[in-house]
């Protein structure tokens, strides 16, 4: 089954991608892979939440915010290549903007790597890093980047 037809099966949309909000593009091909500019849960223009995990946001919201970031990705990798190109996905960078003493960034990140499994199955299994950070831009709690091998 083609990516594209799992998105529609998954009920799934991929969004306008964000306009980057500097100096750069949201994805770039470098010989058969492409590296997506991390992503923040915006969906139509809009910042959806702002704040720190365990704090202001909690793990479960979280989750579904590392969803959002991860089709926001893949919306950046389909402008560029086409979703139906990806072949596999190599790896997840989350960043987790963490209230002081917080250490679930792992459950958090989970959030794109399971959207990413249900979306690509076998070809979904990445390697993956989850990162706590102090602060992120525009206040988010979560920032998504993938490096997606391509056809």
């Amino acid at each position: 089954m083609a990516h594209s037809d799992r998105l529609r099966e998954l009920g799934l949309t991929l969004p306008a991608v964000p306009t980057p909000a500097g100096a750069y593009v949201p994805a770039r091909r470098s010989g058969s892979f492409v590296f997506t500019a991390g992503q923040v849960p915006v969906v139509d223009g809009k910042v959806v939440a702002q704040g720190k995990v365990g704090a202001d946001v909690s793990t479960e919201q979280a989750y579904d915010l590392a969803r959002v970031c991860a089709l926001n990705a893949i919306a950046a990798v389909d402008a560029l290549v086409g979703i139906d190109a990806i072949t596999g996905v190599v790896k997840v960078v989350g960043f987790v903007a963490s209230a002081p003493g917080y250490n679930d960034q792992p459950k958090v990140v989970n959030g794109a790597s399971e959207l990413l499994g249900e979306l690509f199955g076998e070809a979904g299994l990445h390697a993956r890093s989850a990162v706590g950070v102090a602060e992120l831009p525009l206040d988010v709690p979560v920032e998504v980047e993938l490096i997606v091998e391509v056809a």
